[in-house]
């Protein structure tokens, strides 16, 4: 660069100054006393002057003439050799200088140029000279030296750090290598471990196998043992069944002897006070149930000692029914021929009394309220409805016969079972509600998914009927033993329950028939007058079980108050007069009514004709015609209104002969609420009736 070239033009200038070439003593301040006294001093020859004689000035004719170099300069060119040693100090004494040396160097330089004779410098300059020139190779050489002696301490030290590395690196070396092998012996000791900790899993294994395989032994042996005894067991229990089931049809055969001779002391009827058809009626209960053992017999293979005990206790109640009945007979056919022997006798003196001619009229038959005869209403039922109880109780009856298993287990997975399928049918149904049609098709779904033997959702299980082989049939009779408690207490409490409850009953009676079978026996067991029946009293029987069979709740001997009977009454009839008008919105509709409006009128028809009961029959007239009213009436029309008409003229003068003072609370409701609707032609629609913004919300 041309800054670089003007720099080294500068020091190159500076350099041939005068200044620039003097020579400087760096340590002179080190010997300041000395070089005071050398200038204070007179100049005199040093003793090295010889030497520089021989060695500077020779040096420099020979190789410049004196007129180009100055005293100064070939003293210093000479001063440069390498080797400089003043050989004799004394040499310098026989040269003595003729001029001073010239303090300006161009001045010397124009002086040369005129003399060609070299004109020697002082002593004293000559010693400084040589002085300086000693003092400078001493000192290179110190420096020299000193470099030297740096150089061979740096590659000592190099050397040390060489070797401290070399070793460092050993012991890095043997370190790692050390814990190599200490690695490597862990990891050995780590694999004998593990191998000996298998080797002794593997015995404690074999240990174990030889064990479980000893007791296996024992328990194929006690197996096998168990199969040769349970096989001796099902031998002897084959036999004690067949010998049962012989004994069954014994029972059953004297049974169905027993009930023909019940079945002919009818010809007696004219002659008894008391109503045959009791009679008839356990009669044929007690049959069908020998009938009902024998089939639940032969579907589990034989009978069990306690269905022969239960066959017994029925042809023994069998046989104290017929003997009650004979000694009926025979009490009322010595009263016939007392009184006729009696009548006979009366005669007899009357005739006496009054002559042969004398003869007196019968009475006339006995009329009752409003004019008619008390012969025309029944107290007991027809004998077809009387049929159609029994068959229903006796189904009812079956079904609870057909899952004993499952209820009665004592494996705990089987009672499980048992109380999952029981929430799984009966919580739906506690949760029917008037909210929304949504929800209650949800429900619906869910009830219809577990008798069709899909798996739903209970509890956070899953629970099917295909779990237990009796599941189906459990489920259905508490299914519709839930229905009709929720008539008996919700519907009974709050009236507009019994449409959303009846209309999810309709529609799974639709779907299953039997579900449907098992509400009406469910509901003619708690409500006798719901088929209608009204059970009679029986020589012999406990008040008690009386009072069970009217619909009462007996509970350590205290019967129910009279007003919370009339209420469950009023509930399952409400619930069955909306089941028999409702139906499920969203099923076939080709199909008919699986118990429609056709058994309400018959139900209607059948209290008409029967004698009425205090309070009880009022109440539930009302009930029926409130809630299924407005359907019979459009259902039958001027049949129903005929029929209402007959209620009002001929009906309600013999509830009001047989109700009490205290008891005319629903009769005058009746009679307000029927009087009403004859006014208006027309029955009003019931409240909480379902309609179609019901099914939309």
């Amino acid at each position: 660069m041309p800054s670089e070239g003007r720099c080294w033009e500068t020091l190159q200038a500076l350099r041939s100054s005068d200044k620039g070439r003097l020579c400087y003593y760096r340590d002179w301040l080190l010997r300041r006393e000395d070089v005071l006294e050398e200038c204070m001093s007179l100049p005199k020859l040093s003793s090295y002057s010889g030497w520089v004689v021989e060695h500077v000035l020779s040096h420099m004719q020979e190789n410049q003439p004196l007129s180009e170099t100055s005293p100064s300069s070939t003293s210093a060119s000479a001063l440069d050799q390498p080797s400089f040693v003043p050989k004799s100090p004394d040499a310098s004494s026989a040269f003595s200088p003729a001029s001073p040396a010239t303090p300006n160097g161009t001045k010397g330089k124009d002086e040369s140029q005129h003399t060609e004779s070299m004109v020697l410098p002082s002593s004293r300059g000559i010693k400084v000279e040589g002085c300086v020139r000693m003092y400078e190779l001493v000192h290179r050489m110190k420096g020299t030296e000193g470099l030297r002696q740096w150089q061979e301490e740096q590659e000592r030290k190099v050397q040390a750090l060489s070797e401290m590395a070399s070793e460092q690196l050993k012991r890095f070396d043997e370190w790692k290598e050390l814990k190599q092998h200490k690695e490597f012996q862990d990891l050995r000791e780590v694999m004998e471990k593990s191998s000996r900790e298998a080797l002794g899993h593997q015995e404690k294994l074999k240990a174990e196998h030889r064990h479980r395989a000893k007791i296996l032994n024992l328990k194929l042996r006690e197996a096998e043992q168990q199969r040769v005894k349970q096989a001796e067991q099902e031998r002897l229990r084959k036999e004690e069944g067949q010998v049962r089931l012989r004994a069954l049809y014994a029972l059953q055969e004297e049974m169905l002897q027993l009930s023909q001779q019940l079945d002919a002391s009818e010809q007696h009827k004219a002659l008894l006070k008391v109503d045959l058809a009791a009679f008839q009626t356990r009669g044929n209960q007690l049959c069908s149930l020998i009938s009902g053992i024998i089939r639940a017999s032969s579907e589990s293979s034989y009978p069990t000692a306690e269905s022969q005990a239960e066959a017994e206790r029925a042809l023994q109640e069998m046989r104290d029914l017929l003997m009650n009945l004979g000694q009926e007979i025979t009490r009322a056919c010595e009263d016939k021929r007392r009184q006729d022997e009696e009548a006979q006798v009366k005669l007899q003196e009357a005739q006496m009394q009054q002559g042969p001619e004398a003869h007196k009229e019968p009475p006339a038959p006995s009329q009752g309220p409003g004019g008619k005869q008390n012969e025309d209403l029944q107290v007991k039922v027809q004998d077809i409805t009387m049929q159609w109880y029994q068959q229903l109780q006796d189904a009812s009856m079956q079904c609870v016969l057909t899952f004993e298993g499952l209820t009665n287990s004592k494996d705990s997975q089987a009672k499980k079972i048992k109380m999952d399928l029981q929430k799984a049918a009966t919580i739906p149904v506690s949760q029917i509600s008037t909210i929304a049609g949504s929800k209650l098709k949800e429900i619906f779904d869910k009830i219809h998914s577990l008798l069709s033997g899909k798996p739903v959702q209970s509890g956070g299980r899953s629970v099917s009927v295909t779990l237990n082989p009796q599941g189906l049939d459990f489920v259905q009779y508490k299914l519709a033993e839930k229905f009709v408690k929720q008539g008996e207490e919700e519907v009974a409490s709050h009236h507009e329950a019994a449409f959303p409850i009846a209309v999810v009953a309709s529609g799974i009676w639709e779907l299953h028939p039997r579900v449907g079978d098992l509400i009406l026996a469910h509901l003619h067991k708690k409500c006798p007058y719901s088929v209608p029946f009204y059970p009679t009293f029986k020589e012999g029987m406990a008040l008690e079980d009386y009072q069970r069979m009217l619909g009462y709740q007996v509970k350590d001997s205290k019967v129910e108050q009279q007003d919370n009977f009339l209420k469950r009454m009023s509930g399952m009839i409400r619930l069955y007069a909306a089941i028999i008008q409702l139906r499920w919105p969203y099923g076939n509709r080709q199909e008919i009514h699986p118990h429609g409006l056709n058994h309400g009128w018959r139900w209607l028809a059948q209290i008409l004709n029967m004698e009425p009961l205090s309070d009880v029959t009022a109440t539930l007239l009302f009930d029926f015609l409130e809630v299924c009213g407005n359907a019979l009436m459009k259902q039958y029309q001027v049949q129903f209104w005929k029929m209402l008409i007959l209620i009002k003229e001929d009906y309600f003068p013999r509830i009001e002969a047989i109700t009490s003072s205290g008891q005319m609370g629903s009769f005058i409701r009746l009679k307000q609420f029927l009087e009403k609707c004859l006014q208006h032609k027309d029955i009003p629609v019931p409240k909480g009736f379902l309609t179609s913004s019901f099914w939309r919300s």
